[in-house]
C-alpha cells in the first residue's frame, strides 16, 4: 500500500487570456464615445440655455403633462388585461366562431396603426353623433381623453390577449397530465398549476407592452389631449425652444427606466425558485 510523502505545492491561478482587440470592438467603443460626447454636449447645452422663467412657466404644465400620460397609461392598460382575458379564452377554443371574431380581433388592432385606430375613434364615431345620442353615448365620444382610452384600450388588449395565449401555450401539456393523474379537476388545475407558471413566462413581454403604451401614448396629443407631449408642444408653440422636446425626451426616457429595473427586480423576486 502507497501513500502519499510529499503534497504538490500551491500554484497561482493561470493568468486569463487577455480579449483580442478585433475590428467590431473599436467600431463599438468608438460608437460608445461618439454617444457619451454627444449626451455631455447636451447637458452642457441645456446647463447654459438655461431659462428660469421658462423654468417656472411651463414647469408646472410638464408635470401636470407627466401624470396625465402615466394616469392614461395605467388605465388602458389594466382595462386592456381585463379584455384580454375573454379574447384569449376565444383564440384558444374550440369553438369556430368565438375564434374566428377574436382572431379578427386581435388581427385588426394588431396590424393597423394606433394613429389610425384613434382617428376613427375619435373623428369616424363623431359622424355617428345622432346615433349616440340617442344611446346616450355622446358624453363619451365627444371627449378626447375617453377616446384615448378606448382607443389604447382596444390596443392594448390584442396584444396582452397574444402575450397570455403564448405564455399559456408554453406551459408543458405534462403539467395538465399529472394533475388529471391526481385527480384534480380542470378549473382547479388552470388556476393553480397552469396560470402561475404562464404568467411567469408572460412578466417579461407584459413588461415590453407596458413601456410600449407608454411611448405610444404621445399619439393622443393630436386629438388635443394634453399629456406629456401635448403640453411639449403647447410650450414649444409659445417659446420656438426646442429643448423643450429634449425635457419630454427625458421624461420619458427617466420613465422608461424607472418601469424597466422595477420590472426587472420583480421578475428576480418571482424567479428566485427558478435560479440555482
Amino acid at each position: 500500500m502507497s501513500t502519499v510523502k510529499e503534497l504538490i505545492p500551491p500554484r497561482p491561478a493561470p493568468p486569463q487570456a487577455g480579449r483580442p482587440t478585433t475590428p467590431a470592438r473599436v467600431i463599438g467603443g468608438a460608437m460608445m464615445l461618439l454617444w457619451i460626447c454627444l449626451g455631455l454636449g447636451l447637458i452642457a447645452m441645456m446647463i447654459s440655455n438655461w431659462d428660469q422663467e421658462k423654468f417656472l412657466r411651463y414647469g408646472p404644465r410638464f408635470l401636470s403633462g407627466l401624470w396625465t400620460t402615466l394616469s392614461l397609461v395605467g388605465i388602458s392598460i389594466v382595462f386592456g388585461a381585463l379584455l384580454s382575458v375573454p379574447i384569449t379564452f376565444g383564440r384558444m377554443s374550440s369553438n369556430r366562431l368565438a375564434g374566428a371574431v377574436s382572431y379578427a380581433y386581435v388581427y385588426v388592432f394588431r396590424g393597423t396603426p394606433l394613429l389610425a385606430q384613434l382617428f376613427l375613434i375619435y373623428y369616424g364615431l363623431g359622424s355617428f353623433r345622432p346615433v349616440l345620442q340617442a344611446m346616450d353615448l355622446w358624453w363619451f365620444f365627444r371627449d378626447a381623453w375617453y377616446c384615448g382610452i378606448l382607443a389604447l384600450t382596444l390596443n392594448t388588449a390584442a396584444y396582452q390577449a397574444e402575450i397570455l395565449r403564448g405564455a399559456i401555450r408554453s406551459v408543458p401539456r405534462g403539467q395538465r397530465e399529472g394533475a388529471a393523474a391526481l385527480g384534480l379537476p380542470k378549473g382547479v388545475t388552470f388556476r393553480k398549476i397552469i396560470v402561475p407558471q404562464a404568467l411567469i413566462v408572460a412578466l417579461r413581454p407584459y413588461g415590453n407592452e407596458i413601456i410600449l403604451m407608454i411611448k405610444g401614448s404621445a399619439v393622443v396629443s393630436i386629438v388635443t389631449v394634453l399629456d406629456l407631449m401635448g403640453e411639449t408642444q403647447y410650450a414649444f408653440s409659445r417659446t420656438f425652444d426646442y429643448q423643450t422636446y429634449l425635457w419630454a425626451a427625458i421624461f420619458y426616457l427617466t420613465i422608461v427606466e424607472v418601469l424597466r429595473h422595477s420590472w426587472a427586480a420583480i421578475e428576480r423576486r418571482l424567479t428566485q425558485h427558478l435560479k440555482r
